[in-house]
Protein backbone atom coordinates (compact mmCIF):
# COMPACT_ATOMS: atom_id res chain seq x y z
CA UNK A 1 0.00 0.00 0.00
CA UNK A 2 1.30 3.46 -0.91
CA UNK A 3 0.86 6.42 1.41
CA UNK A 4 0.55 10.05 0.24
CA UNK A 5 3.44 11.92 1.90
CA UNK A 6 4.63 15.52 1.89
CA UNK A 7 8.29 16.45 2.28
CA UNK A 8 8.74 20.00 3.59
CA UNK A 9 12.02 21.67 2.64
CA UNK A 10 13.89 24.95 2.25
CA UNK A 11 12.55 27.22 -0.48
CA UNK A 12 14.57 26.43 -3.61
CA UNK A 13 15.38 22.82 -2.68
CA UNK A 14 12.13 21.34 -3.99
CA UNK A 15 13.77 19.93 -7.18
CA UNK A 16 16.65 18.45 -5.16
CA UNK A 17 14.27 16.70 -2.76
CA UNK A 18 12.19 15.38 -5.67
CA UNK A 19 15.35 14.10 -7.37
CA UNK A 20 16.40 12.25 -4.20
CA UNK A 21 12.95 10.66 -3.86
CA UNK A 22 13.12 9.41 -7.45
CA UNK A 23 16.81 8.45 -7.54
CA UNK A 24 16.60 6.50 -4.28
CA UNK A 25 13.34 4.79 -5.22
CA UNK A 26 11.54 6.26 -2.21
CA UNK A 27 8.31 6.82 -4.12
CA UNK A 28 6.56 8.50 -7.04
CA UNK A 29 6.53 12.30 -7.06
CA UNK A 30 3.04 13.68 -7.65
CA UNK A 31 3.48 17.44 -7.17
CA UNK A 32 5.96 20.23 -6.36
CA UNK A 33 4.68 23.26 -4.45
CA UNK A 34 6.10 26.08 -2.36
CA UNK A 35 8.52 24.32 0.04
CA UNK A 36 6.72 21.00 -0.54
CA UNK A 37 7.30 17.81 -2.50
CA UNK A 38 4.27 15.52 -2.64
CA UNK A 39 4.93 11.83 -3.31
CA UNK A 40 3.46 8.39 -2.79
CA UNK A 41 5.63 5.91 -0.93
CA UNK A 42 5.54 2.55 0.76
CA UNK A 43 5.03 2.85 4.50
CA UNK A 44 8.46 1.32 5.16
CA UNK A 45 10.33 3.68 2.83
CA UNK A 46 12.97 5.86 4.56
CA UNK A 47 12.65 9.64 4.50
CA UNK A 48 14.70 11.77 2.07
CA UNK A 49 17.61 13.34 3.93
CA UNK A 50 17.29 16.59 1.96
CA UNK A 51 13.85 17.25 3.51
CA UNK A 52 13.26 19.27 6.68
CA UNK A 53 10.33 17.12 7.73
CA UNK A 54 7.93 14.44 6.48
CA UNK A 55 4.16 14.43 6.87
CA UNK A 56 1.24 12.21 5.91
CA UNK A 57 -1.24 14.11 3.77
CA UNK A 58 -4.41 14.34 5.89
CA UNK A 59 -6.88 16.64 4.09
CA UNK A 60 -7.12 19.45 1.54
CA UNK A 61 -9.69 22.09 0.64
CA UNK A 62 -9.63 25.39 -1.27
CA UNK A 63 -7.68 28.21 0.41
CA UNK A 64 -9.90 30.18 2.78
CA UNK A 65 -8.80 33.62 1.56
CA UNK A 66 -7.57 36.61 3.53
CA UNK A 67 -10.64 37.79 5.52
CA UNK A 68 -10.37 38.05 9.30
CA UNK A 69 -13.19 35.56 9.91
CA UNK A 70 -11.84 33.05 7.35
CA UNK A 71 -9.98 30.76 9.81
CA UNK A 72 -13.29 29.48 11.16
CA UNK A 73 -13.69 27.65 7.83
CA UNK A 74 -10.53 25.65 8.53
CA UNK A 75 -12.33 23.53 11.10
CA UNK A 76 -13.79 21.65 8.13
CA UNK A 77 -10.34 20.14 7.50
CA UNK A 78 -10.59 18.21 10.76
CA UNK A 79 -13.88 16.67 9.60
CA UNK A 80 -12.16 15.46 6.40
CA UNK A 81 -9.44 13.52 8.24
CA UNK A 82 -9.37 9.85 9.22
CA UNK A 83 -7.61 10.17 12.61
CA UNK A 84 -7.31 6.46 13.36
CA UNK A 85 -5.67 5.67 10.02
CA UNK A 86 -3.36 8.69 10.19
CA UNK A 87 -2.12 8.05 13.72
CA UNK A 88 -1.40 4.42 12.80
CA UNK A 89 0.98 5.68 10.08
CA UNK A 90 3.19 7.56 12.53
CA UNK A 91 6.58 6.04 13.32
CA UNK A 92 5.87 6.43 17.03
CA UNK A 93 3.14 3.91 17.77
CA UNK A 94 2.45 5.18 21.30
CA UNK A 95 -0.84 6.95 21.91
CA UNK A 96 -0.49 10.75 21.60
CA UNK A 97 -1.03 12.93 24.66
CA UNK A 98 -2.25 16.11 22.93
CA UNK A 99 -2.59 17.95 19.63
CA UNK A 100 -0.42 20.81 18.37
CA UNK A 101 -0.57 22.61 15.01
CA UNK A 102 2.01 24.74 13.19
CA UNK A 103 0.71 26.92 10.33
CA UNK A 104 2.20 29.04 7.56
CA UNK A 105 0.66 30.92 4.67
CA UNK A 106 1.59 32.87 1.56
CA UNK A 107 0.34 36.40 0.97
CA UNK A 108 -1.13 39.02 3.27
CA UNK A 109 -3.92 37.92 5.57
CA UNK A 110 -6.18 39.74 8.03
CA UNK A 111 -5.53 36.98 10.58
CA UNK A 112 -2.43 35.53 12.22
CA UNK A 113 -0.94 32.07 11.97
CA UNK A 114 -2.17 31.48 15.54
CA UNK A 115 -5.76 32.16 14.47
CA UNK A 116 -5.42 29.47 11.78
CA UNK A 117 -3.65 27.04 14.13
CA UNK A 118 -6.26 27.38 16.86
CA UNK A 119 -9.19 26.93 14.46
CA UNK A 120 -7.79 23.64 13.18
CA UNK A 121 -6.20 22.49 16.44
CA UNK A 122 -9.34 22.87 18.54
CA UNK A 123 -11.40 20.98 15.95
CA UNK A 124 -8.80 18.18 15.73
CA UNK A 125 -8.54 17.92 19.51
CA UNK A 126 -12.30 17.56 19.80
CA UNK A 127 -12.32 14.92 17.07
CA UNK A 128 -9.50 12.96 18.71
CA UNK A 129 -10.65 13.45 22.28
CA UNK A 130 -7.29 15.00 23.28
CA UNK A 131 -6.20 18.31 24.81
CA UNK A 132 -5.02 21.04 22.43
CA UNK A 133 -1.70 22.84 22.93
CA UNK A 134 -1.76 26.34 21.43
CA UNK A 135 1.49 27.86 20.20
CA UNK A 136 0.29 31.36 21.13
CA UNK A 137 1.91 30.92 24.53
CA UNK A 138 5.36 30.41 23.05
CA UNK A 139 5.88 27.21 25.03
CA UNK A 140 6.97 23.99 23.35
CA UNK A 141 4.43 21.18 22.94
CA UNK A 142 4.62 18.60 25.75
CA UNK A 143 6.19 15.17 25.18
CA UNK A 144 3.95 12.79 23.30
CA UNK A 145 2.21 15.50 21.29
CA UNK A 146 1.18 14.65 17.72
CA UNK A 147 2.36 17.44 15.42
CA UNK A 148 0.12 18.69 12.63
CA UNK A 149 1.10 21.11 9.86
CA UNK A 150 -1.25 23.52 8.07
CA UNK A 151 -0.28 25.41 4.91
CA UNK A 152 -2.23 27.99 2.90
CA UNK A 153 -0.64 28.68 -0.48
CA UNK A 154 -3.30 30.89 -2.08
CA UNK A 155 -4.88 27.93 -3.89
CA UNK A 156 -5.17 25.15 -1.31
CA UNK A 157 -5.42 24.70 2.43
CA UNK A 158 -3.47 21.52 3.25
CA UNK A 159 -3.45 19.66 6.57
CA UNK A 160 -0.70 17.13 7.33
CA UNK A 161 0.42 14.94 10.24
CA UNK A 162 4.13 14.57 11.09
CA UNK A 163 5.26 10.97 10.72
CA UNK A 164 7.94 11.15 13.40
CA UNK A 165 8.11 12.32 16.99
CA UNK A 166 10.36 15.25 16.06
CA UNK A 167 11.27 17.20 12.91
CA UNK A 168 13.54 15.35 10.50
CA UNK A 169 16.09 18.20 10.38
CA UNK A 170 17.00 17.56 14.03
CA UNK A 171 19.74 15.01 13.40
CA UNK A 172 20.69 12.68 16.24
CA UNK A 173 24.40 13.00 15.44
CA UNK A 174 24.45 16.78 15.87
CA UNK A 175 25.20 16.96 19.56
CA UNK A 176 27.73 19.80 19.24
CA UNK A 177 27.39 23.04 17.27
CA UNK A 178 29.50 26.13 16.59
CA UNK A 179 28.57 29.57 15.17
CA UNK A 180 27.61 29.36 11.50
CA UNK A 181 26.76 25.64 11.65
CA UNK A 182 24.89 24.49 8.55
CA UNK A 183 21.27 23.31 8.35
CA UNK A 184 21.60 19.47 7.99
CA UNK A 185 19.07 18.97 5.13
CA UNK A 186 20.86 21.70 3.16
CA UNK A 187 24.16 19.92 3.80
CA UNK A 188 22.56 16.69 2.56
CA UNK A 189 21.36 18.50 -0.56
CA UNK A 190 24.87 19.80 -1.22
CA UNK A 191 26.28 16.29 -0.88
CA UNK A 192 23.57 15.04 -3.24
CA UNK A 193 24.44 17.72 -5.79
CA UNK A 194 28.15 16.84 -5.58
CA UNK A 195 27.57 13.34 -6.97
CA UNK A 196 30.23 11.76 -4.74
CA UNK A 197 31.63 8.47 -6.06
CA UNK A 198 33.26 5.52 -4.21
CA UNK A 199 36.86 6.15 -3.17
CA UNK A 200 36.81 9.89 -3.89
CA UNK A 201 38.39 12.37 -1.52
CA UNK A 202 35.85 14.94 -0.34
CA UNK A 203 37.18 18.11 1.27
CA UNK A 204 35.64 20.84 3.43
CA UNK A 205 38.30 23.56 3.99
CA UNK A 206 36.18 25.34 6.67
CA UNK A 207 34.29 22.43 8.19
CA UNK A 208 32.92 23.93 11.42
CA UNK A 209 30.95 21.25 13.30
CA UNK A 210 31.37 18.86 10.35
CA UNK A 211 27.77 18.82 9.10
CA UNK A 212 28.67 18.75 5.39
CA UNK A 213 31.23 15.98 5.79
CA UNK A 214 28.91 13.90 7.98
CA UNK A 215 25.95 14.19 5.60
CA UNK A 216 28.27 13.23 2.75
CA UNK A 217 29.62 10.23 4.66
CA UNK A 218 26.12 9.05 5.58
CA UNK A 219 25.16 9.12 1.90
CA UNK A 220 28.43 7.68 0.57
CA UNK A 221 30.40 5.86 3.33
CA UNK A 222 32.74 4.34 0.72
CA UNK A 223 34.35 7.74 0.00
CA UNK A 224 36.98 9.58 2.09
CA UNK A 225 36.12 12.81 3.90
CA UNK A 226 38.69 15.35 5.12
CA UNK A 227 37.92 18.59 6.95
CA UNK A 228 39.98 21.52 8.21
CA UNK A 229 39.14 24.42 10.50
CA UNK A 230 41.21 27.05 12.30
CA UNK A 231 39.11 26.69 15.45
CA UNK A 232 40.07 24.00 17.96
CA UNK A 233 36.46 24.13 19.23
CA UNK A 234 35.12 23.42 15.74
CA UNK A 235 37.55 20.53 15.20
CA UNK A 236 36.52 18.96 18.52
CA UNK A 237 32.82 19.40 17.68
CA UNK A 238 33.22 17.88 14.21
CA UNK A 239 35.12 14.87 15.55
CA UNK A 240 32.53 14.23 18.24
CA UNK A 241 29.63 14.56 15.79
CA UNK A 242 31.25 12.30 13.19
CA UNK A 243 31.84 9.42 15.60
CA UNK A 244 32.88 6.28 13.68
CA UNK A 245 32.10 7.69 10.21
CA UNK A 246 34.99 7.88 7.67
CA UNK A 247 35.61 11.56 8.46
CA UNK A 248 39.03 12.99 9.32
CA UNK A 249 39.20 16.52 10.78
CA UNK A 250 42.32 18.56 11.57
CA UNK A 251 43.20 22.14 12.34
CA UNK A 252 44.22 24.06 9.25
CA UNK A 253 43.95 27.38 7.45
CA UNK A 254 41.78 27.44 4.33
CA UNK A 255 44.27 29.90 2.83
CA UNK A 256 47.07 27.31 2.93
CA UNK A 257 45.78 23.76 3.07
CA UNK A 258 48.19 20.88 3.87
CA UNK A 259 47.20 19.01 0.71
CA UNK A 260 48.99 18.47 -2.61
CA UNK A 261 47.68 20.11 -5.78
CA UNK A 262 44.70 18.32 -7.33
CA UNK A 263 44.14 16.11 -4.26
CA UNK A 264 40.41 16.74 -3.79
CA UNK A 265 37.84 15.12 -6.07
CA UNK A 266 34.96 17.03 -4.48
CA UNK A 267 34.79 20.11 -2.28
CA UNK A 268 31.77 20.79 -0.08
CA UNK A 269 31.85 24.08 1.79
CA UNK A 270 29.93 26.94 3.37
CA UNK A 271 32.82 29.45 3.35
CA UNK A 272 33.25 32.08 6.10
CA UNK A 273 32.00 35.12 4.18
CA UNK A 274 31.49 37.19 7.33
CA UNK A 275 27.72 36.92 7.88
CA UNK A 276 27.95 34.66 10.95
CA UNK A 277 31.63 33.75 11.05
CA UNK A 278 34.32 36.29 10.08
CA UNK A 279 37.21 35.16 7.93
CA UNK A 280 40.37 34.60 9.92
CA UNK A 281 43.97 33.58 9.44
CA UNK A 282 45.36 34.14 5.95
CA UNK A 283 41.88 34.91 4.61
CA UNK A 284 41.36 37.88 6.93
CA UNK A 285 43.72 40.11 4.92
CA UNK A 286 43.47 38.34 1.56
CA UNK A 287 39.97 36.86 1.00
CA UNK A 288 40.81 35.89 -2.60
CA UNK A 289 43.25 33.30 -1.25
CA UNK A 290 40.19 31.14 -0.57
CA UNK A 291 39.54 30.88 -4.31
CA UNK A 292 43.16 30.40 -5.36
CA UNK A 293 43.68 27.65 -2.77
CA UNK A 294 40.42 25.97 -3.80
CA UNK A 295 41.59 26.08 -7.41
CA UNK A 296 44.93 24.54 -6.42
CA UNK A 297 43.63 21.57 -4.41
CA UNK A 298 40.68 20.66 -6.66
CA UNK A 299 41.27 17.91 -9.20
CA UNK A 300 41.03 18.97 -12.88
CA UNK A 301 37.97 16.70 -13.18
CA UNK A 302 36.63 17.63 -9.77
CA UNK A 303 33.67 19.72 -8.63
CA UNK A 304 33.00 22.13 -5.80
CA UNK A 305 29.54 22.56 -4.28
CA UNK A 306 29.34 25.79 -2.31
CA UNK A 307 26.90 28.10 -0.59
CA UNK A 308 27.58 31.66 -1.81
CA UNK A 309 25.93 34.77 -0.32
CA UNK A 310 25.33 36.67 -3.57
CA UNK A 311 26.05 37.40 -7.21
CA UNK A 312 29.39 39.09 -6.47
CA UNK A 313 30.69 35.86 -4.97
CA UNK A 314 29.55 33.91 -8.02
CA UNK A 315 31.36 36.44 -10.21
CA UNK A 316 34.49 35.97 -8.07
CA UNK A 317 34.33 32.22 -8.70
CA UNK A 318 34.27 32.82 -12.45
CA UNK A 319 37.21 35.27 -12.22
CA UNK A 320 39.25 32.62 -10.42
CA UNK A 321 38.85 29.96 -13.08
CA UNK A 322 35.59 28.21 -12.27
CA UNK A 323 32.53 27.60 -14.42
CA UNK A 324 29.11 27.33 -12.75
CA UNK A 325 27.39 24.16 -13.96
CA UNK A 326 24.50 24.52 -11.51
CA UNK A 327 23.18 27.56 -9.62
CA UNK A 328 19.95 28.06 -7.74
CA UNK A 329 18.67 30.61 -5.24
CA UNK A 330 17.57 29.51 -1.78
CA UNK A 331 15.79 31.15 1.12
CA UNK A 332 17.66 30.50 4.36
CA UNK A 333 17.17 32.37 7.65
CA UNK A 334 16.00 35.51 5.88
CA UNK A 335 18.87 35.48 3.35
CA UNK A 336 18.86 34.35 -0.29
CA UNK A 337 22.19 32.60 -0.95
CA UNK A 338 23.15 30.70 -4.08
CA UNK A 339 23.71 26.95 -4.04
CA UNK A 340 26.26 26.34 -6.80
CA UNK A 341 28.25 23.53 -8.33
CA UNK A 342 31.49 24.71 -9.92
CA UNK A 343 33.90 22.97 -12.29
CA UNK A 344 37.42 24.12 -13.18
CA UNK A 345 37.10 26.12 -16.41
CA UNK A 346 40.05 24.48 -18.16
CA UNK A 347 38.56 21.03 -17.47
CA UNK A 348 35.37 22.00 -19.32
CA UNK A 349 37.41 23.32 -22.26
CA UNK A 350 39.35 20.05 -22.38
CA UNK A 351 36.14 18.06 -22.81
CA UNK A 352 34.92 20.04 -25.80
Amino acid sequence: MHTPLVARCLRGLEPVVAAEVLRSGLGDVTDLRHREVHYRARRSAPAPRTADDIFVLAAQRPDIGAARQAPRELAALAALTDPGRLLALRHDATAPTCVDVSASFLGRRAFTRYDAEDAVGEALAQRLGLPYHSRRTGTAPPPGSCGWRLTLDGTRATLMLRTGDRPLHRRAYKRHTVPGTLHPPLAAAMAELAGIQPGQLVLDPCCGAGTLLIEGALARPDARFHGFDRSAEAVAAARANAGALPVSVRRGDAGRLPLPAGAADRVLCNPPWGAQVPAGGLLADAPDRWWTELRRVLSPDGAAVLLLPGRDDLAAAIRHGFTPVHAQRLRLSGAQPFLVRLAPSDARRGRR
